[in-house]
């Protein structure tokens, strides 16, 4: 009987073996084929979007793009000056006795540089100090301003309103020119008339008063002859009178107050309101604009300091500026002045004979006696000084408004000191104006080491 076969035989084995084999590797094959065909529609994905994308990605990372990108994050925003003028509008910078302040600027903490002369600060608040304790002759308000001839940096800012305690002296248009507005006549006149310090002039009458029969050409046995720097120093109004009636006339007189600056505001970084000068049809009037004897040409200190700038700096008139520079906490400078001509309104030439008659005010004028022995002054000696005085009441006739404006340059340099001050005294006249000016200089011009030794002699003097 035959048995069961129940395994597979040899051959049958091998067959399956080589079945299985050719199976899987049909299997590779198309998992090969599927995955380069994969690769390779990956690939041309990539390329497709690579041509499209690219160049923006290379212009997004370019050089050029990320200094842009890191000058937006890292470099602060650069203020404009009318954002400086609102920034130092509440700083406590009159009779500072510091020169740089703090304050905040775009909700970020920063520091305003300025080029306030300390030493000068610090001798006018102590002057202004006195005043404030006298019973007579203490007035009623007082300004006192200087800045750099060169640079138009302001180097003081002091004084007080004791009507007004909150306001600023210094800036506000509230004064009456008065004679100080020669220097625009004298400037006209040299400059269209070819007028000299040594041109003869003449007058009838007394030198303070302005009559209409002091305004004509009449000449007598009485009438009195001047030379232009004379009655510029002695502040002779029947000269400058005529001047304005006679000889410039309306136009004349309205387009040098308009090149000197008057009705316009130059562009500062602190409030500067502007001085006011309008002429009408009477000629009278002319005479009283040509020698500052009205209460219509109205001006402030820095203004004053603005007119004579023009005379010291070959006929350019600067932009007075207060700040130098502001940085912020990391010291990153978000603002920079610079020196910036105002007006033109005088040629070197008439520049150089304005000098030569103002000087003559401080040597023989109307500041003689303030200025009286600088020339043998230790440190006042070194200077050329020139200025011009004036006073005239206030409209009330309560106010007498007493002005000194001028310069004061170190010789053989070009270091030039302007000042102006203006005292508005009441019933009884104190410390004129004058006085303070020379002092002003003469604190300024003193060396540091020099200005120590000065106050350590006379620590014990009483007042």
């Amino acid at each position: 009987m035959h048995s069961i076969k129940t395994e597979n035989s040899w051959r049958e084995l091998q067959a399956d073996y080589v079945l299985q084999k050719k199976k899987k590797s049909v299997v590779r094959l198309l998992c090969r084929v599927a995955g380069i065909t994969i690769i390779t529609v990956i690939v041309c994905l990539l390329i497709i979007v690579g041509i499209k994308v690219a160049p923006k990605l290379a212009d997004l990372f370019s050089p050029q793009n990320i200094s842009k990108e890191t000058n937006t994050i890292e470099k602060p925003e650069h203020l404009e000056k009318q954002a400086v003028k609102e920034l130092i509008r509440h700083l406590d910078i009159l009779n500072a006795k510091t020169n740089h302040f703090q304050t905040h600027s775009l909700s970020r903490a920063c520091t305003v540089h300025t080029h306030l002369d300390t030493r000068l600060q610090t001798e006018l608040t102590n002057t202004l100090n006195h005043l404030k304790t006298l019973d007579r002759g203490r007035p009623e308000r007082i300004a006192m301003v200087a800045m750099d001839g060169k640079t138009g940096f302001i180097k003081a800012m002091a004084g007080f309103d004791l009507e007004d305690p909150d306001t600023n002296p210094c800036t506000k248009t509230i004064y009456p020119a008065a004679s100080l507005f020669k220097i625009v006549t004298a400037a006209a006149a040299v400059e269209t008339l070819d007028y000299s310090a040594g041109t003869s002039l003449y007058y009838n009458g007394r030198k303070y008063t302005l009559y209409k029969r002091q305004l004509t050409d009449q000449k007598t046995k009485y009438t009195n002859h001047v030379t232009m720097e004379k009655a510029f120093a002695e502040s002779i109004n029947p000269v400058f009178g005529k001047l304005g009636k006679l000889e410039l006339g309306r136009e004349t007189l309205n387009e040098f107050a308009h090149k000197f600056g008057f009705n316009q505001n130059p562009n500062t970084d602190f409030d500067f309101p502007q001085p006011c000068f309008s002429v009408t049809e009477s000629n009278y009037h002319l005479a009283e604009l040509g020698c500052g004897f009205n209460n219509d040409t109205m001006i402030s200190p820095v203004f004053a300091m603005t007119m004579v700038s023009a005379v010291v700096n070959k006929g350019h008139s600067l932009v007075p500026r207060l700040v130098d520079n502001i940085t912020t906490a990391d010291e990153d400078l978000i603002y920079k002045s610079r020196k910036e001509i105002y007006k033109s309104p005088i040629s070197p030439e008439t520049s150089a004979e304005m000098i030569k008659i103002m000087k003559k005010t401080v040597t023989s004028g109307t500041a003689k006696k303030a200025f009286r022995g600088y020339s043998r002054d230790k440190i006042l000696s070194n200077l050329v000084i020139g200025g011009k005085t004036g006073s005239l009441f206030n409209r009330e006739h309560t106010v007498k408004y007493d002005w000194f404006t001028g310069f004061g340059r170190k010789k053989n340099t070009e270091n030039t000191l302007i000042v102006a001050v203006v005292v508005g005294h009441r019933k009884y006249i104190g410390t004129k104006a004058c006085f303070h000016a020379r002092d002003m200089l003469k604190t300024y011009f003193t060396p540091p080491a020099q200005k120590n030794e000065t106050l350590a002699a006379t620590s014990d003097i009483p007042e």
